[in-house]
């Protein structure tokens, strides 16, 4: 197995240094467009190979796509932050060309491969993938609600001193403040959360998992990086090993919870198709009030990115 992760910055490598350390393809390839960079990344990465005992070998690339040639999977964690003076449609204008070219060239050398989008902002930026790739929904998707459920399942077991290993969760919805929280379907040992903990509690976690990345990069004066890295590992390891693991990701929904072309976080079966199958939950009123508010959200990003498209055609 071949998995391919373009940007070497912080989320890829780490993405790259999980794959490897839990030896899930036999070749991981960095990309990056900063000379000697993702060559360095990988190099370090292989040589804790001996320390840590994985024989995953990681290589790294300068803007060689023909190195990445046949990639079951390839990652694309590339593009810029947010910087001061920055506007919302400066960094969906600028992160969106930088998506188009770099899956343009995923799918020149790897037209079979299955894409997992990471840049940002997350539901747009996978719009303008499957766009780019031509290929069907089930094979470009993005990395976000795993992230967002892992910071909503680490705040809970927090709060209840349990192992986090026992919370199963799941959320829906736009990466960000329009993310919607399922405590209905959260458990914590098979049991509850909501018999577990009170209103007020879960209420305040739900706040902060929406703002989570917003609150590491207040600590740190940079976005995420650990958990992003992981999180999209896990999906590609969903992949390559054909778990059929049940996760939210973000995908173009057609026609599930009656919302038709908008690129929402939902919960599939991941396998080694890609998305197996997506997961209809039966959602409340409340729920459902809430996804609504989120599609309006991220419908308002996308026609922003075809706004942008035309004017520039």
């Amino acid at each position: 197995m071949k998995v391919t992760v373009v940007g070497a910055g912080n989320v890829g490598a780490t993405c790259a240094d999980v794959l490897a350390t839990r030896e899930i393809a036999n070749e991981i390839v960095l990309v990056d467009i900063k000379e000697g960079f993702a060559e360095g990344k990988a190099l370090d990465i292989w040589q804790k190979a001996p320390i840590i005992g994985y024989d995953s070998r990681t290589v790294g690339v300068t803007s060689d796509y023909a190195r990445t040639a046949d990639s079951d999977v390839v990652v694309i964690t590339s593009g810029l932050p947010r910087k001061p003076g920055m506007t919302r449609d400066d960094l969906i204008s600028t992160n969106a060309g930088i998506v188009k070219s770099v899956t343009e060239q995923v799918v020149k050398y790897s037209p079979n491969a299955i894409i997992i989008i990471v840049s940002n902002p997350l539901d747009v930026m996978t719009y303008q993938a499957h766009l780019t790739s031509g290929l069907p929904r089930e094979k470009v998707f993005g990395m976000a609600g795993i992230l967002d459920t892992a910071r909503y399942r680490a705040f809970l077991a927090e709060a209840l001193n349990v192992s986090p290993k026992d919370i199963q969760a799941v959320l829906m919805g736009g990466h960000g403040d329009t993310m919607v929280p399922l405590p209905r379907y959260t458990t914590v040992g098979g049991i509850p959360v909501t018999e577990l903990i009170d209103k007020a509690t879960l209420d305040a976690i739900v706040q902060r998992t929406a703002q989570g990345g917003g609150e590491l990069v207040k600590l740190m004066g940079t976005s995420a990086w650990y958990a992003p890295g992981a999180a999209a590992a896990q999906m590609v390891e969903a992949i390559v090993r054909d778990q059929r693991r049940v996760f939210p990701v973000c995908i173009k929904l057609e026609g599930e919870y009656g919302i038709d072309g908008v690129y929402l976080g939902a919960p599939v079966i991941l396998g080694k198709n890609g998305i197996e199958k997506v997961i209809e939950l039966q959602l409340n009123d409340e729920e459902k009030a809430l996804l609504e508010t989120s599609r309006g959200h991220v419908k308002e990003v996308m026609d922003a990115l075809d706004n942008m498209s035309k004017a520039s055609a």
